[in-house]
């Protein structure tokens, strides 16, 4: 956690997104419209790519860290602390989604011609399907910021809890992964005393659980209004780049296989 490197790759993170800002913020319309608009846009998006890249990097070392063990407090504050600092740095890049999703499509498909920009089409496309739901500037830095003391936050309170809640089965006092382990033991017992330690335990945490999931249900209920998804799954679904239609699909079959999947999973 006080690796150098660390301090190092996160300073040069806020140093290339604050020069990205600079050069591209409030020009991507100017440099769709030149006659070299395919090749500007290439390395504008390979440079996007590329410091995203080192801040997720980052991010995916602070949430190992913290995965392993979420109850020490040292780990609970790098990642907070961590988790601020490249919210604070990604809030310089969030306009180059939002300007590039304005560019007329015409301009982007003549530029997407030149095989530079070409080798980001894939991305572009998924990007402008987002366009419908995308608000304005400045709703979308408030939404963007507030995330690590908003759902951000709500979520962690979560994993916290969970990481420290303990299930007695057989004298011992086991976490929750070894309890959920014994769900799926082939002895019925060893099964039943998993499922009424988590009933037990998860009851007595009932009034902190109940009030979570209702204030994301709530956060999550806001967004959705105001970005104009009229289904409470259709965000998910775009997220996922996925039809409704085959996630009904899926659902209906596999529902349909019920008493059949759990004879044979039991078997």
């Amino acid at each position: 956690m006080d690796a150098p490197e660390v301090k190092r790759d996160l300073e040069q993170g806020g140093a290339k997104a604050e020069a990205f800002e600079t050069r591209y913020k409030g020009n991507l319309k100017a440099i769709s419209e030149a006659p070299d608009a395919g090749a500007q846009l290439a390395e504008a998006v390979a440079d996007y790519e590329r410091i995203e890249e080192g801040l997720g990097r980052l991010g995916s070392f602070a949430g190992l860290v913290y995965s392993t063990d979420t109850s020490d407090p040292a780990r609970t504050k790098f990642y907070g602390d961590l988790q601020e600092r490249l919210t604070d740095i990604s809030t310089r890049l969030l306009f180059f989604g939002l300007e590039l999703n304005r560019l007329d499509d015409a301009a982007l498909e003549k530029a997407m011609q030149t095989p530079a920009l070409a080798h980001y089409r894939p991305w572009i496309e998924d990007l402008r399907l987002e366009r419908p739901y995308q608000l304005e500037d400045r709703i979308e830095q408030l939404f963007h910021e507030k995330y690590v003391t908003g759902r951000g936050a709500w979520n962690r309170l979560f994993d916290e809890t969970m990481a420290a809640l303990r299930f007695p089965i057989e004298g011992e006092a086991l976490s929750l992964e070894p309890t959920l382990n014994r769900l799926v033991d082939p002895d019925e017992a060893k099964r039943r005393q998993a499922a009424e330690a988590l009933a037990a335990t998860f009851k007595e945490n009932l009034r902190l659980f109940t009030h979570v999931t209702n204030v994301l249900a709530k956060d999550k209920s806001i967004s959705d209004e105001w970005r104009g998804f009229k289904d409470v799954a259709a965000a998910r679904h775009l997220s996922n780049r996925v039809e409704p239609e085959v996630v009904d699909a899926l659902v209906a079959a596999v529902r349909a296989a019920y008493p059949r999947l759990s004879h044979r999973y039991y078997a």
